[in-house]
């Protein structure tokens, strides 16, 4: 599939992140997320540490620490105690603090990112997308989709979820996301041709489809030439939990539709967009 180009979305983003957090009653950044043990100023310290992270490494080139090797395991281990010690630290600072800085560092990423040549090679590759290199187009939607969707979490936990549900900014998330779904199915055999159509409902929604060629799957933009073998239907308003697990198997089930080979279904319950 083409390149997907999010850059110009992060200003508007971070706007509605700005809009959203100088909203909030105090015991409002108090409240649970889906994230777990992580209230909303949990969240809003993370994203603030996306941001200045981000600058010290790529723009500045200042690395700090480094995993204990470039596995998978250790890297995600690495981050978890990174984002641990930083939201431990950031408990002496105020709702207000952390929103000002959100303001104040939030261009700064922005701006770096809008410099970067697209189709240069980014420094980390899309690893749950099972890349090894990775085009800057793709770092800086994966950078999109952990700012979507730790946004979102702060936004379910206070009740205000439909203003990232739009066509605009909902739609490359999945687009993103559904991306890693040729590597995610690598294993799940099939025949020549066969291929697995999936809808996500709502304004934000669209339709993906798979294609087994070569003894490898390929998303393509659907075809109607013929039924597909099978046909998955999400909920708009959940998928995007699903793919960045926080929504069990079990309520999972509730909100999806599988008509044909029920076993080609079985992967996307399991896909994950984010180091885990």
């Amino acid at each position: 599939m083409a390149p997907l180009h999010t850059v110009h979305l992060l200003p508007l983003l971070d706007e509605k992140l700005l809009t959203l957090l100088r909203s909030l009653k105090p015991e409002d950044w108090e409240r649970p997320t889906l994230a777990p043990a992580w209230r909303v100023r949990d969240v809003a310290l993370h994203l603030l540490d996306g941001n200045l992270r981000t600058l010290s490494m790529l723009r500045d080139g200042y690395f700090g620490q480094a995993p204990a090797s470039g596995s998978y395991a250790d890297v995600v281990t690495f981050l978890n105690q990174l984002n641990a010690d930083w939201v431990a630290a950031g408990q002496r600072l105020s709702p207000a603090v952390i929103t000002w800085l959100l303001a104040l560092s939030g261009p700064e990423y922005n701006q770096y990112l809008a410099s970067l040549d697209p189709q240069a090679p980014a420094v980390f590759s899309v690893a749950w997308a099972g890349e090894e290199q990775s085009a800057n187009w793709f770092h800086t939607a994966r950078e999109y989709t952990e700012k979507w969707h730790h946004q979102q979490q702060i936004r379910q936990a206070v009740g205000q979820e439909a203003a990232l549900l739009t066509a605009e900014l909902y739609y490359p998330f999945l687009d993103t996301c559904l991306r890693a779904l040729p590597h995610h199915y690598r294993n799940t055999e099939a025949g020549e041709g066969a291929t697995v159509l999936i809808t996500v409902t709502g304004e934000g929604g669209g339709h993906w489809q798979l294609r087994r060629l070569s003894q490898a799957w390929k998303l393509e933009a659907p075809g109607n030439a013929q039924p597909p073998t099978t046909h998955i239907t999400l909920a708009g308003a959940v998928a995007w939990r699903l793919f960045t697990n926080s929504l069990p198997r079990t309520l999972a089930e509730s909100h999806v539709h599988t008509s044909g080979e029920a076993r080609l279904a079985e992967p996307l319950f399991s896909l994950l967009t984010v180091m885990a």
